[in-house]
């Protein structure tokens, strides 16, 4: 993949959802997202313990507004609406996240599934929402075009 295709990949409301991190690509992706106008946050996770810190730390690193309620449903709520981080689409890039994945499995299914549904909330918006998580997310799919 090159800037270009990582460009229109972006742009594609029908691909955008949670992939897997690729090995290939990854500078042209983030490069595209910057020219697409995205907003691109870089998510730690590495030092997640339990489903506590995982949402402070998505409330933190997203700037959620003080009524979040660091539950799935508010987490779905936030993630769905991101007024105060407006953008042309959105660039979520979840980095160690195999121990949380490890530790709390059902948990860490349950954070995709949210973020696959918030996914489809944007593409019924016209905004594409794309998540990449690195280690822990052998089921995902690369992006199209990435290996």
């Amino acid at each position: 993949m090159n800037q270009a295709e990582a460009i229109t990949l972006l742009q594609d409301l029908s691909r955008a959802g949670v992939y897997r991190w690729p090995r290939k690509g990854l500078a042209d992706l983030l490069a595209g997202a910057e020219k697409n106008g995205f907003a691109v946050c870089r998510i730690s996770l590495a030092e997640v313990r339990d489903k506590a810190d995982f949402m402070k730390r998505l409330a933190t690193r997203l700037h959620f507004p003080d009524w979040f309620g660091h539950n799935w449903d508010a987490l779905a709520d936030c993630l769905s609406d991101l007024s105060w981080l407006p953008a042309q689409g959105y660039l979520l890039m979840l980095e160690g996240a195999e121990g949380f994945r490890d530790r709390h499995p059902a948990e860490f299914s349950t954070a995709l599934a949210v973020f696959a549904d918030a996914a489809d909330a944007w593409r019924d918006a016209g905004l594409p929402f794309w998540v990449l998580v690195d280690a822990g997310a052998e089921s995902l799919a690369t992006p199209p075009g990435s290996a």
